[in-house]
């Protein structure tokens, strides 16, 4: 199983330079767990960065993998995350989600960079 955080969820839609690295992961949606907190930062982005049709078609695509809600189990793993690691809420919820599934974390996002499990490549 496989997480694609923000990040490179973002660097996907955008055709940015890592884009290549994502999309073998993207295009296996039923080995994808997306976790809501992903949905919530895309959408906003993609909203401000674009209009509310781009938006919906991203978090479609992204629906297009397993959902993951936040449950307490996994509230609570990415507190200690957070605290162990100095990660965001965010970042923290997406580590622990990715865990909970026995999942990579790939990203792009340096906060993550030196963390067991999580598949990083540079901006």
């Amino acid at each position: 199983m496989n997480v694609v955080d923000s990040s490179g969820w973002l660097e996907y839609f955008a055709e940015g330079p890592n884009a290549g690295h994502f999309a073998p992961v993207i295009n296996l949606p039923e080995q994808l767990v997306v976790p809501t907190v992903t949905l919530y930062e895309v959408f906003k982005v993609a909203l401000r960065e674009s209009n509310e049709n781009d938006a919906l078609q991203a978090c479609a695509a992204m629906q297009q993998g397993l959902v993951a809600d936040l449950t307490a189990k996994v509230a609570v793993a990415a507190s200690k995350l957070s605290l162990k690691h100095a990660l965001p809420m965010a970042d923290a919820v997406i580590l622990a989600t990715a865990r909970e599934h026995g999942a990579t974390l790939w990203t792009q996002d340096v906060h993550f960079k030196d963390i067991t499990g999580v598949k990083y490549f540079p901006k």
